[in-house]
């Protein structure tokens, strides 16, 4: 995981890779490595306390649609896990304004520019 991590981040605006919160699964039980590697802080939330982690428990609801709980990803090739992502960020968000994820993240980068 940790690999696959740092792989993402690498490939986005260094504006955008700082810190991630993480829940207290076992996922990321290599995060020293990760952060030594990638210089991406990680933080962890408190058990039992998904509000601390709001955008990820409702985007975690919105994987469902596509993956139920249980589904092995491995089934599925990176282009089918690529369509699923851009369907999400192509969908308008209440938090947002009922901008899209996608329209957000190109209003911000433009900013920082």
């Amino acid at each position: 995981m940790a690999n696959a991590l740092k792989k993402t981040v690498t490939e986005m605006p260094a504006q955008l890779w700082r810190s991630l919160t993480w829940d207290r699964g076992k996922e990321l039980s290599d995060h020293a490595r990760f952060t030594v590697d990638s210089g991406v802080k990680v933080f962890f939330a408190d058990p039992h306390s998904p509000w601390q982690r709001g955008t990820n428990e409702n985007t975690n609801g919105l994987l469902r649609q596509y993956f139920p709980k249980g589904t092995d990803l491995s089934r599925w090739s990176a282009r089918e896990i690529q369509a699923v992502a851009n369907a999400l960020n192509s969908r308008p968000r209440k938090t947002l304004g009922w901008k899209t994820p996608a329209e957000t993240l190109d209003e911000y980068l433009r900013t920082i520019q």
